[in-house]
């Protein structure tokens, strides 16, 4: 019996957003790159631009509904408008636990079909799968007016190793 393979590096790549329409724009791009069955994981502090980042992915995708904060509902599907795959967006804030506790929501059963987006989902849904893609976009904290993020995409496992991420920063 064959040993399985090592999992490929992460690949990483960072870039500046100063609007929250690039924002959005990049989610329009990034929709290009995934397909059924990707997990991708959104942190940053509130109002970082994470879900502002779901709706371009949304229009990206083309799926139905808008797509606003999960939050008192923890989890939205938009089913998709075309023959691409739903989107299902997942606001994991307010759950204290780890996958146990999202085993109610059935990601595991969705993620094969669908492209999951779960926000503040670190420590919570690693173990879904092996390749997922994290986002973590920074912003400056306090009283300030600073639309300026700082989003750094890190594509874990093979399935992120030649998937284009390089071409959001041109």
């Amino acid at each position: 019996m064959e040993a399985p393979a090592a999992p490929q590096n992460p690949v990483e790549t960072r870039l500046t957003i100063t609007s929250p329409e690039q924002m959005r724009e990049l989610g329009r791009r990034l929709a290009k790159l995934l397909r059924a069955g990707d997990l991708v994981m959104l942190s940053g502090e509130l109002g970082a631009g994470k879900t502002t980042l779901t709706r371009g992915l949304g229009e990206g995708l083309g799926v139905r509904g808008a797509v606003t904060s999960p939050t008192f509902v923890i989890a939205r599907v938009h089913p998709s408008l075309g023959d691409g795959p739903p989107l299902v967006h997942v606001d994991a804030y307010r759950l204290g636990g780890g996958l146990e506790e999202m085993e109610d929501l059935d990601l595991d059963v969705s993620l094969p079909d669908s492209v999951i987006v779960v926000e503040w989902g670190e420590g919570k849904v690693e173990e879904l799968t092996e390749d997922r893609l994290q986002v973590v976009i920074h912003r400056a904290v306090g009283d300030t007016t600073d639309e300026v993020r700082h989003v750094t995409l890190t594509g874990v496992g093979r399935r992120w190793a030649d998937a284009g991420l390089e071409t959001l920063t041109a």
